[in-house]
């Protein structure tokens, strides 16, 4: 596993504005790996985001300092669209994803496809395939525009995944979602995770994050504060210094250690607070 995203000393500055939106951000992520992303509104994660996509500077302009690099090379001398192929990102707003030139959620799909020039053969399988695997054949024929949240959400997913990026950048996904249209989300991201894609999840449903990242970074202010494996990260009251939520059983489990139960760490997931009470009732 290497290198794919990296950052040297990262400030940016969106035009007009008088403070960076993020400060001296250094960091590197690797090949494969789920990296979950935190932090209070306003901390910069979005701004993030757009960094690894090329956005920023490109797009919105403003004022870059130090270094983002995908695959050693930095993002600014990449050409237009170059970075489509490499990086598939996905929009807080499925609305912001949708093209709205295409009347039916089969076209919306392919569009990308159309884009690139695929051969219509090959788009026809890779659609078909996407839209069983994010459960949205069944409104194969609809507008876009006439799907609930959920749905378009799982079409903005869609749209970017038929494409085959090796990385996903995807921000807040679930943020206007019932439980139901959040876990149908994270089904996909699973599956992604399972094919071995490099993830990139802003996300702050922190109870599911631990279910699913390996690793955790902490924004605050526009620093990044913490980042390391997301057990030793989530199961950290330190985080709640910051604004930043801990998933509900750390917080038991944190609780319970202050009063005394072994359990060394506080566990971040239901699976493992069942693992570490066993162990503490075999330990007697």
């Amino acid at each position: 596993m290497g290198t794919v995203i990296e950052f040297k000393n990262v400030s940016y500055t969106y035009p007009l504005a008088d403070v960076p939106a993020v400060k001296n951000i250094s960091f590197s992520l690797e090949q494969g790996g789920f990296y979950g992303v935190i932090g209070r509104n306003g901390s910069g994660k979005t701004t993030l985001c757009a960094l690894i996509r090329g956005f920023a500077p490109s797009f919105y302009k403003g004022n870059l300092e130090g270094t983002v690099l995908i695959d050693g090379k930095p993002t600014v001398d990449y050409g237009p669209g170059e970075l489509s192929l490499r990086i598939g990102y996905v929009f807080q707003n499925p609305f912001n994803q949708i093209c709205g030139v295409k009347d039916t959620v089969f076209e919306e799909v392919a569009f990308g496809l159309e884009n690139f020039g695929v051969p219509v053969d090959e788009i026809e399988r890779r659609v078909v395939e996407i839209m069983d695997l994010t459960n949205i054949t069944g409104v194969a024929e609809k507008n876009p525009f006439e799907l609930s949240g959920g749905q378009q959400q799982r079409l903005a997913l869609a749209s970017i995944i038929v494409l085959k990026p090796d990385i996903l950048v995807i921000d807040e996904p679930t943020s206007q979602l019932d439980p139901e249209g959040t876990e149908s989300v994270f089904e996909i991201v699973k599956t992604m995770k399972k094919e071995k894609k490099t993830i990139f999840l802003v996300e702050h449903k922190v109870d599911l994050l631990a279910e699913y990242a390996d690793t955790i970074l902490v924004l605050h202010q526009g620093r990044l504060v913490r980042m390391g494996p997301a057990p030793e990260v989530l199961g950290d009251e330190k985080l709640l210094d910051y604004g930043t939520p801990i998933p509900q059983i750390a917080l038991l489990g944190n609780a319970l250690i202050r009063r005394g139960l072994p359990l060394g760490a506080a566990p971040i997931t239901e699976e493992a607070a069942v693992r570490a009470f066993k162990d503490c009732i075999e330990a007697g």
